[in-house]
């Protein structure tokens, strides 16, 4: 059977747009009242009973019969066996992906990562003191596809960070475990590993059990199970955020071929029925060619009937009338995904102030920072992009503020704390700040 996609068509000149418009991008993040029925029966149980809740979880939703979690740990030795099992090709390239996402990540840690301070005029220290979680879960898709490139970063950054522990969890429905997953904990540092998804390893990274150690934060992406799931356990632990479907937008000038703007839609359609794909540029017959080309390819690729259905129900190709215009457009969507696909994109990279990642350039393919380029690839979605950034060292970092009041500073700082303290009406609070307007008695220090 034959497929089609029909991307809505959208012109910023219609009368009708703004409504059209608005209707193509909507999607609620909220998950339905079903499954936040389900995950907190799901968390209640995991935080009574623990393991035997997991694996009892694990039975029923993966298929996969557990007597004990040891069943369910991926030892080291699995890990190293599994990367030495995968193609030399294979190997290669997660080594050297691994290698680039690393460098980056050591770059941004020394740029925004270092602990810092300095005296003011009366000789009192400030500053900040950063340090790296303890601990870390990161969960790892398993279900319509397998993501090692996930691993690599949630992973990479956590271990530059400093973090002493990794924690993975990755579904293995049917008990099928995916070599190069495991291949990708062995290179990113992984500290332990256990084959259960689902809200249940939300819990248990969350809670603890008797086998899996509690973690301070979790990140990576999931399915609406997962992503309830981190939503209520937020406060008892970190996470990094409540992904939305991926999206991916691109704006063209006409120069690049139609065929590799049709593929990068792809790339984001194929994901799941619910991704958006959108191109923004100021040529119709721009549009009607890469319209074209997603008409000619589509049937070529093995998950077509995923693209069809997600280019036809949230994709859009839309006629701007002219690139600032496009540019004004993204700024609205902040997308997770933006490709700059035009023959000078330094020109309108300054216009464009939201983005999860930004792409420069023709040969720029999204998937390129998918899995390689080097930054990270767990994005902000749904216009999150406004006031959150990409994973990063950051993420696995906590910063302290370090306070050193001097002699001679108390006398300035008191007299100012007492005076907003009383006004607060905080009489302890000024107290304390007026004892140490005289000099500590010398008869008093340590005695």
């Amino acid at each position: 059977m034959t497929l089609k996609a029909s991307p809505a068509r959208l012109s910023t000149a219609s009368a009708s747009f703004e409504a059209e418009f608005k209707a193509r991008l909507h999607w609620s993040a909220q998950a339905d009242a079903e499954i936040e029925h389900r995950v907190a029966d799901i968390l209640a149980d995991v935080r009574q009973r623990g393991d035997a809740a997991v694996l009892d979880y694990t039975a029923r939703f993966d298929g996969v019969q557990a007597g004990t979690m040891g069943a369910l740990e991926l030892r080291q030795a699995e890990l190293r066996a599994a990367f030495n099992s995968i193609a030399p090709a294979q190997r290669d390239a997660l080594q050297a992906a691994a290698a680039r996402v690393r460098s980056y990540h050591e770059a941004q840690k020394k740029a925004s990562g270092e602990s810092w301070s300095y005296r003011d005029d009366n000789g009192t220290l400030l500053g900040q003191k950063v340090t790296p979680l303890d601990r870390v879960g990161i969960y790892v898709p398993g279900g319509k596809a397998t993501y090692p490139s996930s691993v690599l970063m949630n992973a990479i950054p956590a271990h530059v960070a400093g973090v002493a522990e990794i924690i993975m969890v990755v579904p293995t429905p049917g008990g099928e475990k995916n070599a190069l997953v495991l291949a990708a904990a062995h290179v990113a540092g992984v500290t332990r590993a256990f084959t259960i998804g689902g809200a249940q390893a939300v819990a248990a990274l969350a809670y603890g059990t008797a086998t899996i150690p509690n973690v301070d934060k979790i990140t990576g992406p999931g399915n609406a199970y997962v992503a309830a799931a981190k939503r209520r356990v937020f406060g008892t632990v970190g996470i990094d955020m409540v992904a939305g479907p991926s999206e991916i937008l691109v704006l063209a000038d006409g120069s690049t071929p139609p065929d590799w703007v049709a593929m990068d839609l792809f790339s984001q359609a194929e994901h799941d029925e619910l991704a958006q794909s959108i191109l923004l540029c100021p040529d119709a017959h721009y549009i009607d060619q890469v319209q074209a080309s997603i008409d000619r390819l589509l049937n070529e690729m093995p998950r077509a009937g995923i693209i069809a259905r997600s280019l036809t129900d949230r994709g859009a190709l839309i006629l701007t009338q002219s690139m600032e215009q496009a540019c004004q457009i993204s700024n609205r969507i902040a997308p997770e995904h933006l490709e700059v696909s035009s023959r000078d994109p330094h020109r309108w990279e300054p216009l464009l102030r939201h983005a999860g990642a930004i792409f420069l350039g023709a040969y720029t393919s999204e998937s390129l920072g998918d899995y390689c380029a080097g930054p990270n690839h767990v994005l902000p979605t749904s216009g999150t992009s406004r006031f959150s950034s990409p994973l990063g060292v950051y993420d696995f970092q906590k910063r302290s503020s370090l306070i050193e009041v001097s002699e001679a500073g108390a006398q300035v700082l008191g007299k100012i704390a007492s005076v907003l303290a009383h006004g607060e009406g905080l009489q302890a609070h000024a107290r304390a700040a007026e004892m140490r307007l005289t000099s500590l008695p010398s008869s008093r220090v340590l005695e």
